[in-house]
């Protein structure tokens, strides 16, 4: 993914938080390129602070463990909830919680459609507009 559209996609989802209108969300503008762990967006709103991490690709996309640890680590320290944005090519947003990842061979972390759509939960979920129970 390139980078131009990993910052168009993270735009994108700062523009549905802030008009959800209950959240306030920042871009963190340069995160992966400081020597400090951050996230790509940082969300406060309804007694919450969300850590997202966002993602897209086509089918799939593999992240790097120290990306992973990072997101843990700020969400840590800053007491927010940790999450995996993921957005795959003409699919709406998912949400993960850094268990449901899977881990390959090489210690990186591992999503694709299938993980996203069993373990993922979509916008209105994470935002509490809607609750849907997964069978």
């Amino acid at each position: 993914m390139s980078k131009a559209k990993g910052s168009r996609l993270e735009r994108e989802l700062v523009t549905l938080f802030f008009e959800t209108n209950n959240f306030m969300p920042i871009r963190v503008a340069g995160s992966g390129s400081t020597p400090l762990p951050a996230p790509d967006l940082l969300v406060g709103g309804k007694g919450r602070v969300l850590a997202i991490e966002c993602k897209a690709g086509k089918d799939s996309r593999y992240i790097k463990k120290d990306q992973i640890q990072e997101l843990t680590e700020f969400s840590a320290r800053f007491g927010a909830e940790p999450w995996i944005g993921v957005r795959f090519d003409r699919l709406d947003w998912q949400f993960l919680k850094v268990g449901h990842l899977r881990i390959s061979k090489g210690g990186n972390y591992f999503i694709n459609k299938e993980i996203a759509a069993k373990s993922g939960i979509s916008f209105q979920e994470l935002t509490g507009i809607y609750k849907q129970e997964k069978l």
